[in-house]
């Protein structure tokens, strides 16, 4: 069974960064392709970033240039570095795996909250 846990979420002010991380279960290089995606209240779940084991990226196009998405898979880990936060960036952010590059996972963690405010 896939366990994805998700931990570096927190409260930050405009401007600041943040690094998430997504340990795994199992050997990640099972999984071609490992994400990020975010929900905030009231909206649907949004790709943040996606990353396959070759190292090719997706991202959306309200982080690029401020987000970078990167794998260790000595580590069973996936990172998210999140810098130039802004108030809209405020959501739950789940790790991923299973999916493509444009296409989610069944794998899901249970979510580290995110807030952006001063």
């Amino acid at each position: 069974q896939v366990q994805l846990v998700e931990s570096g979420g927190g409260l930050v002010q405009p401007g600041g960064s943040l690094r998430l991380s997504c340990a795994a279960s199992v050997i990640l290089f099972r999984f071609a392709v490992m994400g990020w995606y975010r929900q905030a209240p009231g909206l649907e779940r949004e790709l943040v970033a996606v990353i396959t084991s070759g190292g090719t990226t997706n991202y959306a196009d309200s982080v690029k240039g401020r987000f970078t998405i990167s794998r260790d898979n000595g580590k069973n880990t996936v990172y998210l570095q999140m810098n130039g936060l802004k108030p809209e960036d405020t959501a739950v952010y789940f790790c991923n795996a299973g999916g493509s590059l444009r296409q989610k996972g069944d794998f899901w963690g249970q979510g580290t909250q995110v807030t952006v405010s001063s």
